[in-house]
C-alpha cells in the first residue's frame, strides 16, 4: 500500500489498515524512526487496560505469599 505526503505534511491511513489495527477518529499513532524505516504504531487509548494481563501469570498469588510470609516473621517477633 501506498500514500503520498501532502504539502502541510500530512498522510493518509489506508482503510484497510484502519480497519484492521481498528484506527478511528482521535487515535493517536507514534511514529518510531528505525535507520531508513518508519514504523507508525496505534496508542492505545487506554494505556493501563492495555498493558494489564501481560506480566508474567501468578505475580498476584506470590505477592499475597510473600505478604503472608512477611507478617507471620513481624507477628513472631
Amino acid at each position: 500500500m501506498r500514500t503520498k505526503v501532502t504539502k502541510r505534511g500530512q498522510v493518509s491511513v489506508p482503510s484497510q489498515v484502519r480497519k484492521k489495527l481498528k484506527i478511528g477518529p482521535e487515535t493517536e499513532l507514534e511514529w518510531v524512526v528505525e535507520g531508513a524505516t518508519v514504523r507508525v504504531i496505534p496508542l492505545p487509548s487506554d494505556p493501563i487496560r492495555a498493558f494489564r494481563g501481560s506480566g508474567k501469570k501468578g505475580m498476584v498469588k506470590r505477592l499475597l505469599g510473600d505478604r503472608r510470609q512477611d507478617r507471620q516473621r513481624e507477628d513472631a517477633s
